[in-house]
């Protein structure tokens, strides 16, 4: 999908199509371009069409509100960005690590090891698409209590995300600071900075994180959590958000 900005080409990711609109507003929050629903004023299909006319649905327009800034050089794309990377083809080096406006670290978001340990399993069960594929990855919101509330699949784990922080934005939920993030993936770096710049304290992985999520975790106050897998999970930053039961 190319994603445009008043009329010009900003990104081109590939995804897997369905909740398009979320994944634009999710993409822009994270990279700092908006921090409300009221900073955009339209979002729309546009141009992009086949051999017969009809609409692909691949290109996606977002108008922004008046006032709000567009996305400066550092955000647009040089090239497209793969369904494993999400900061790939960044036009600068300083605009891959960026400053959030809803610092986490404030939060007093805490869960416990047993609303964690079930965790996997009720994303699994939600995963309608990877249970006939198994080809996709899912992210999902959850609450202190464990119950999840959104979950999203998608073949990059970066769009997963933005997805989801898509649907936060445009329900007025953002900041999340009372909200956990689960991927079904790694923790890479990126998807430790897509949930820093939603204001999320909690990021909880099944598989391992980089160092440079590590990092990036502790500089911004976050619980970063991989290897959840039943009532085993490593934990790497943030001890004090995670409850023994």
């Amino acid at each position: 999908m190319e994603l445009r900005v008043g009329g010009k080409p900003l990104a081109v990711t590939m995804r897997t199509p369905g909740n398009d609109i979320e994944l634009a507003h999710g993409f822009l929050l994270t990279e700092g371009v908006i921090g409300s629903l009221e900073d955009v004023a339209t979002a729309r299909y546009c141009d992009g069409v086949d051999d017969q006319g009809r609409n692909t649905y691949n290109v996606l327009d977002v108008a922004l509100a008046d006032g709000v800034a567009p996305p400066d050089a550092g955000v647009e794309r040089n090239f497209y960005t793969t369904s494993s990377c999400g900061v790939c083809g960044k036009a600068a080096l300083d605009a891959v690590k960026l400053k959030t406006r809803f610092a986490p670290e404030s939060s007093g978001f805490a869960v416990t090891t047993e609303v964690l340990a079930g965790l996997p399993d009720a994303l699994r069960a939600q995963q309608k698409v990877f249970a006939q594929t198994g080809g996709l990855h899912a992210a999902a919101l959850f609450a202190a209590d464990g119950s999840l509330l959104v979950v999203r699949e998608d073949v990059g784990r970066h769009n997963a995300v933005d997805k989801v922080l898509g649907w936060a934005l445009l329900e007025n939920r953002v900041p999340l600071k009372e909200t956990g993030l689960l991927v079904s993936s790694r923790a890479s770096f990126e998807l430790v900075q897509k949930a820093a710049m939603a204001g999320i304290p909690l990021l909880a992985a099944v598989s391992a994180p980089s160092s440079l999520a590590v990092e990036l975790a502790e500089d911004n106050g976050m619980t970063l959590i991989g290897f959840l897998r039943g009532d085993s999970m490593n934990l790497y930053t943030g001890d004090a958000r995670v409850l023994t039961t």
